[in-house]
């Protein structure tokens, strides 16, 4: 058990698997970095061509072959990998935690509680799911993002999003899908006052250097790209509704309404239902 780790909260780690993302790995590090230690962090580099920046100094980075050349067959592979890592780490924590770089889980602080002290009250068997929040960019208002700010102090509006209501945390080994979407096999459970925030496509000038990025573009990342980054359109153009009263109808919804392609994934009625942080986030990522 880690030292700085009280008796009383489980063990948990966290994996990524990241190419040519120092920008969001940055924000991974440090999120993570303070809710669950450094050390009990464990990060892939995607080709033995990476550099594993400074500020990864203290966790465990590893340097691995590229994984596939193409967006689908990289995707099926990055996450067949990350499972086994994850099925290992758990001969050692409780919990692991796989997500993107662009990705964090968060307590509401209306909880009152620390990512370690939630998770370890929760009674996960097999995964636990996070309400999805697609976070876009608000303009001319909001600026670009920085790294050295708090997210949630920059970014104010999120569609929920049920691509990113996924089952990141496991407490046995089990083969999650393409992008932590699912985890193949078994249902999912939706917790309460849990999110996993996505701020992949939640400004345009990372979204522009992603479209232009020679490598991502190889492997067929264009198209997804281009998708993905109808958030900004989204938070520009919708209503901002109640984000309290509109996340617990979609706990709701989300826990019961199955697309007719996959049962254990989320569906939501088509609905795009965009809202407004409460001002208690704005510190805490």
């Amino acid at each position: 058990m880690p030292e700085h780790t009280p008796p009383s909260v489980k063990r948990i780690a966290a994996v990524t698997m990241v190419r040519n993302d120092d920008f969001f790995l940055h924000k991974w590090v440090t999120y993570y970095g303070r809710q669950l230690g450094k050390e009990n962090l464990y990060i892939y580099f995607d080709g033995t061509d990476q550099q594993v920046p400074p500020f990864c100094q203290g966790t465990n980075t590893h340097l691995h072959e590229k994984i596939g050349d193409h967006v689908t067959k990289a995707e099926k592979g990055r996450l067949r990998f990350l499972s086994l890592q994850a099925a290992t780490l758990l001969q050692t924590y409780d919990l692991v935690i796989g997500t993107d770089a662009d990705e964090y889980i968060v307590v509401d602080p209306a909880v009152g509680s620390s990512l370690a002290e939630y998770l370890s009250r929760q009674d996960i068997s097999i995964s636990m799911s996070a309400l999805g929040l697609d976070f876009g960019q608000k303009l001319p208002e909001e600026q670009e993002l920085h790294t050295d700010k708090p997210f949630l102090s920059q970014r104010r509006f999120a569609q929920i999003g049920t691509r990113y209501t996924k089952p990141c945390i496991v407490a046995r080994p089990c083969i999650w899908g393409a992008g932590f979407h699912r985890v193949k096999g078994h249902n999912f459970h939706i917790a309460t006052g849990l999110y996993l925030m996505h701020f992949g496509y939640s400004d345009l000038n990372v979204i522009k250097a992603r479209t232009n990025d020679g490598d991502r573009a190889s492997q067929g990342w264009g198209k997804h790209i281009a998708k993905r980054s109808r958030t900004i359109r989204f938070v520009n153009t919708l209503p901002a509704r109640n984000f309290d009263k509109w996340t617990r109808l979609a706990r709701i919804i989300q826990t019961w309404c199955r697309p007719p392609y996959a049962w254990n994934k989320p569906a939501m009625f088509e609905l795009r239902i965009v809202v407004q942080i409460p001002q208690r986030f704005r510190d805490i990522l």
